[in-house]
């Protein structure tokens, strides 16, 4: 097993603990180490007067050190204490995946650490958004129960083919931008396959859709009023770039509302207006309204022509709470309703979410189809029929009978038995040499075997996925690429050293280390580093030493002119050492 489990983390289904890794602490370098402290150092500075007051609380709740890079291990430890676990993955994750983590109160944390050249953003997922960022705001119970219903309506939500290439473009884009030496022509290219596929989406799926009100509200919420917010968005949360950016005048603020769900993002470009919530309790108040909207509510037609449309496994419920589950193909279709449906390959028939025993992919390897709705010319459905009602019309065990359904489909064959729901309802009858056709077209025909006839007047649901988790082997998921590591140069590879020389002797492994020996070492060979000045100046604030931090200020004022980009990372340490020595 690749992770530390606990009570939370054992009630993962096998089909999610596929896209666990293992974190690989270990593998953290001291420039790693360094990147995660500057950037939470400054974070609780900065965010300690503009995040929602449950951030720094929750960073001791969730076990989030400032100076060390989060071990999984020490987490889980601390989380199960309120509900939660994390696990560690690698990168981006299917958007159903990483929502069905969430109704497991399950946090999914990418496990890779952002480069020190991208330290104020990277469109990767890293361990600073997802454990510094998602994982404070979760010591709120109420955020905490908003995230699991999330993730429990939308890994529901229905998706299209084209949703699937989109996330593939986009993990590939944030795979090679965060990798070392990539060429700027690939990630131009990764670019603009992306900006093709959303100018070229067509109507929005559902998960397109959820995956819009995740954006505004877990990854780039505020909370308040649009004239006082304050931050509790993972990605604000884990910028330090964004996070001030969001608060400035430029930034459009919005009222939070389902309109959210409509309003697209570009993952790539700091964002130009945000929603606000006035609490989190109204988060689940505009999700529950969304949901109303999804076809997990719906069903009917267009539920069903969704799941067509998606080529994804797929599930429908009947009135009778039978639950269909597998590939929908073709349906049929009269006065507004569906009156047939037809999935191929492996099909599953389930009642609350279990299979039916003897209705397995073994029994429904090709396909199932059946007639819905009523009977034409009786209003009574054959749910909501008596004993009696059923005897009328020879709906009864040993009877051969054609039953002719609205829109034109017709059973005919004799009736072996029936399945009742716990309530009491037929929701199967069992056919032999029977015969089932639209018009003069012949749908289904067996002479030796049964046949399986679903009731139900309508379809109440339509969802993404299986009724019953256990019913298919969904361990498949091969992803198309992983991050890239690539392997450190001779001259990269001193350079951590560097780090780790100075790490050790702040944490007091080691205190033989000469300070400017590192530096002399610094300004010749790596020019363009500045962050491991910025830690040599606290060392040497903190120890007393004027000439040496005078003489770190000087190469860094030269570092600044050389390279203007990084004058404000430079400076902003500065100012966080300096506040810090302030008595």
């Amino acid at each position: 097993m690749p992770y530390k489990s606990n009570h939370v983390l054992d009630k993962l289904p096998k089909h999610l603990r596929q896209y666990i890794k293992p974190q690989n602490y270990e593998e953290y370098s001291a420039i790693n180490q360094a990147v995660w402290r500057y950037v939470m150092r400054k974070n609780v500075d900065y965010l300690g007067k503009v995040a929602h007051e449950s951030y720094l609380g929750g960073l001791e709740k969730t076990g989030i050190s400032v100076d060390y890079i989060p071990n999984m291990y020490g987490m889980n430890r601390i989380l199960k204490e309120i509900g939660w676990a994390a696990v560690a993955v690698d990168g981006f994750i299917p958007p159903s995946a990483f929502m069905e983590f969430q109704a497991y109160n399950v946090l999914v944390i990418a496990s890779d650490i952002r480069q020190l050249d991208h330290i104020e953003y990277t469109p990767a997922p890293d361990i600073i958004h997802e454990g510094a960022g998602h994982a404070p705001i979760i010591a709120n119970p109420e955020y905490a129960e908003y995230l699991r219903r999330f993730g429990e309506i939308g890994c529901k939500a229905i998706s299209n083919a084209k949703d699937y290439e989109l996330y593939e473009a986009v993990r590939r884009l944030s795979i090679i931008k965060e990798a070392a030496g990539t060429p700027q022509e690939d990630i131009d290219t990764a670019q603009k396959r992306i900006e093709q596929l959303q100018q070229n989406m067509g109507e929005p799926s559902e998960i397109a859709l959820i995956r819009n009100l995740h954006w505004w509200t877990v990854e780039y919420g505020l909370i308040g009023t649009p004239q006082h917010p304050k931050i509790y968005g993972a990605g604000l949360l884990s910028s330090i770039g964004e996070s001030a950016w969001c608060m400035k005048n430029e930034v459009k603020k919005v009222p939070y509302s389902i309109e959210a769900a409509y309003t697209s993002f570009d993952i790539t470009q700091p964002q130009p207006q945000l929603f606000v919530t006035p609490d989190f309790a109204f988060l689940n108040q505009v999700l529950e309204d969304f949901a109303d909207t999804m076809a997990l509510r719906t069903g009917g037609l267009t539920g069903l022509q969704k799941l067509i449309a998606s080529k994804e496994l797929g599930s429908i419920e009947l009135s009778t709470g039978l639950q269909i589950s597998g590939n929908f193909e073709s349906l049929i279709e009269h006065e507004g309703h569906p009156v047939y449906f037809q999935t191929k390959g492996p099909t599953t028939l389930s009642y609350r979410e279990k299979e039916l025993v003897g209705h397995g992919t073994e029994q429904h390897a090709t396909g199932f189809g059946s007639p819905i709705g009523k009977l034409k010319g009786i209003n009574l459905a054959i749910e909501n029929m008596a004993p009696r009602d059923l005897k009328a019309y020879n709906i009864y065990e040993g009877q051969t009978v054609t039953l002719e359904f609205e829109g034109d489909i017709k059973v005919s064959g004799e009736i072996i038995t029936g399945t009742r729901n716990l309530s009491g309802a037929i929701i199967l009858v069992t056919f032999k040499h029977c015969k089932v056709t639209h018009k003069n077209k012949t749908l289904y025909e067996v002479k030796d075997g049964t046949y399986n006839m679903a009731v139900g007047e309508k379809i109440v649901s339509a969802f993404n996925g299986p009724a019953d988790v256990n019913s298919f082997d969904l361990i498949t998921h091969e992803v198309s690429s992983t991050t890239i590591k690539t392997e450190a140069s001779e001259q990269q590879s001193q350079l951590k050293k560097y780090y780790e020389q100075i790490r050790h002797f702040r944490e007091g492994k080691n205190t033989t280390i000469s300070h400017h020996k590192v530096f002399e070492a610094l300004k010749n060979e790596y020019p363009k580093d500045w962050l491991l000045s910025v830690e040599l100046y606290e060392l040497a604030k903190t120890n007393g030493d004027v000439d040496f931090a005078e003489e770190i200020v000087v190469h860094l004022e030269e570092v600044k002119m050389q390279h203007p980009k990084v004058g404000h990372l430079i400076d902003d340490g500065v100012r966080l050492i300096e506040g810090s020595l302030v008595v």
